[in-house]
């Protein structure tokens, strides 16, 4: 066999697979200082502040018991969970939708294109989270979303009508609120999508786009056919990230009374007046999902690597 044949195609030597890295004593010694930093900081709020924890009243407003039915049924904090879930579902969607628009616009050759993708992001990207929040909802969405009287529209639904539109979008009387919250965190977030579209567009080598234009394929085709499809292979990884992100960034809305996960735990924290349980054990929902998400994603990355080779 000869150098070239073991070196691959161009002479190069194609790149090892990757190993799984062992844990180390490093590695266990950092946990356990983890772990340590955050024993103390438990003993420290119940031996110096007098905390007494009580984990039991969280409960009762994750489910409840039902007494008509003698049924457990979700209550508060599980309801809150659903509404964050189908944000970061239904906002990761139309963020893609406007961040691909806006991506091929900022490759765009037309300036007026370029212009205004790039005020888009520029806006977004460079004004906080929490300002846009206020801004969209109480100075644009709110002069939109009352005209539109979506939930007078749900409400003349028929009943499979409105048992569908609770199941996507949550509770049929709050479906506009839903819907303003799912707009902020869409528009915000495509700003980011954006810029993570215009990168997989630029990451094309032109020599695919050549090949387009030299088969007779148009503009257009070139873009569908040729552009899009190994753009988008390599912008899943980040796009998968941008979900997770999302996620965490649905918690903003709550700011403006949309009943999600993070508005629902303030609830139950004035009702209980106990600070400490209940954002902990919001925190380690959120830490669950987008721990798990991180994981699973990527698992089907390495999968979608090993296909390719």
């Amino acid at each position: 066999m000869t150098e070239a044949t073991q070196l691959g195609f161009g002479g190069v030597r194609p790149p090892p697979a990757a190993r799984r890295r062992r844990w180390g004593w490093l590695d266990y010694l950092l946990l356990l200082l983890v772990a340590l930093v955050f024993g103390y900081m438990a003993w420290n709020t119940t031996v110096v502040l007098k905390y007494r924890w009580d984990w039991s009243s969280i409960w009762p407003f994750v489910f409840r018991l039902d007494k008509a039915t003698g049924k457990w049924v979700p209550n508060i904090v599980f309801e809150g969970l659903l509404t964050t879930l189908r944000l970061a579902v239904w906002g990761i969607l139309l963020a893609g939708i406007i961040g691909t628009v806006m991506g091929v616009a900022r490759n765009s050759r037309r300036l007026l294109f370029r212009l205004l993708s790039g005020l888009y992001v520029m806006l977004i990207r460079n004004i906080p989270p929490v300002v846009f929040v206020f801004v969209f909802v109480f100075f644009i969405a709110s002069q939109i979303m009352p005209k539109l009287a979506l939930a007078d529209t749900v409400a003349a639904m028929s009943p499979a009508g409105q048992w569908w539109a609770s199941l996507f979008f949550g509770t049929p009387k709050l479906i506009d609120n839903f819907l303003l919250g799912l707009i902020c965190l869409s528009v915000f977030s495509g700003a980011y999508v954006t810029e993570i579209v215009r990168a997989g567009l630029e990451s094309v080598p032109k020599s695919q786009i050549e090949a387009g234009d030299s088969l007779g394929f148009s503009k257009l085709d070139v873009m569908r056919f040729v552009i899009l499809p190994q753009a988008f292979r390599n912008v899943l990884p980040p796009m998968a990230g941008q979900f997770i992100q999302l996620i965490k960034d649905s918690s903003l809305v709550s700011l403006v009374s949309i009943q999600e996960l993070t508005f629902m735990a303030q609830d139950v924290q004035v009702t209980t007046q106990k600070v400490f349980e209940v954002f902990v054990f919001v925190g380690a929902i959120y830490f669950i999902i987008c721990f798990t998400l991180s994981r699973l994603f990527a698992a089907l990355e390495r999968r979608y690597a090993r296909a390719l080779r």
